[in-house]
């Protein structure tokens, strides 16, 4: 390091929207779990920890291949439906109601691989929306946001699946060494996407088309590839999720599987510090994002504020994040 390097790095100033941009998230997460351990009745305790891993994991889930589409300038808004779609599938795999499977385990793998597979399938669509027709993400998904619970209720015609099946309910009940599988299951693709996003030649392909697509083209890049690529995973992740979540209910309903996840899965890669704009993404700060939202929304109730003002808050947290990003570029 020369001595007008070393100089600029030390008479660096300190500006608080780039820290607040940088460290907002985990400063905000910290600030709520003391808040609870002080004032909330109750809140270290293991039913506590279950209800909250219970409800962010799926979200972190979802919002991981969230976080690859909105790193290429894109958005899905049919992961919602794709989970109501997979949640669909399996239980009429897994009970025979396609084709009967004598073997319980080859049933529930069976339905595990194809639910989760025609999931992945669908987001290739919207991806291919998108890269060969140039459809703008937002009305691409769109597509499958409206259709694709349609599709699930045609396929129950709208009825409730109840099941008891322990072999596939391990998925969402299930734990390994003491851990739940959905937490493994997360932790392993939020492992995964970190690892492909920091160090590998997709995920700096990901991160170069949404900062500039044009220059990407010039520079080799197979954009077209890589959309579908993204789109793809956005959907694999949906299914994994929609299986979860029915494992949890023991029943699947295409009216309620997957409703309003799409807001829950863009609001925690906004406020983890994904730009909404492409060219910067991190998983880490989607995984502080999801528990953040998902911290406030339990602090509020348990404080006996009603739902409805916790999704102002949540709203409120969004634009609040979006905003410090957008003061943190211009620093």
């Amino acid at each position: 390091m020369t001595d007008t390097t070393r100089q600029q790095s030390v008479s660096r100033p300190f500006i608080p929207m780039d820290f607040m941009a940088r460290y907002g998230t985990l400063i905000a997460l910290v600030a709520l779990l003391l808040f609870n351990f002080a004032f909330t009745r109750n809140f270290a305790t293991m039913q506590t920890l279950n209800v909250n891993l219970t409800q962010v994991c799926t979200i972190v889930i979802v919002a991981v291949g969230m976080t690859l589409v909105i790193a290429t300038g894109g958005i899905d808004l049919s992961v919602g439906s794709l989970m109501a779609i997979s949640g669909a599938l399996a239980p009429m795999i897994f009970l025979g109601k396609i084709i009967p499977i004598d073997n319980v385990g080859l049933a529930v793998a069976a339905a595990m691989i194809v639910s989760v597979g025609i999931a992945g399938l669908l987001g290739l669509f919207n991806g291919w929306l998108i890269a060969k027709f140039r459809i703008q993400p937002i009305v691409a998904t769109l597509v499958l946001f409206i259709a694709g619970r349609g599709i699930a209720q045609v396929l129950t015609n709208g009825n409730l699946q109840t099941f008891r099946v322990p072999e596939f309910q391990f998925i969402g009940l299930g734990r390994i060494f003491g851990i739940p599988v959905q937490v493994v299951l997360m932790a392993l693709l939020v492992v995964a996407a970190a690892w492909v996003l920091r160090r590998t030649v997709f995920g700096r392909q990901i991160i170069a088309i949404g900062g500039n697509e044009r220059a990407a083209e010039l520079a080799g890049i197979a954009v077209s590839k890589v959309k579908l690529a993204v789109y793809a995973i956005s959907g694999l992740c949906a299914g994994i999720a929609g299986l979860i979540v029915i494992a949890i209910n023991s029943s699947s309903d295409a009216n309620l599987v997957g409703l309003g996840m799409e807001l829950d899965a863009i609001a925690a890669v906004a406020v983890g510090g994904t730009l909404l704009s492409g060219g910067k993404a991190t998983i880490i700060g989607t995984l502080l994002g999801a528990m953040t939202i998902q911290l406030v929304r339990y602090t509020l109730l348990a404080n006996g504020v009603p739902d409805a003002a916790a999704l102002v808050v949540k709203a409120g947290i969004i634009v609040l994040a979006v905003w410090i990003q957008q003061q943190g570029r211009r620093a």
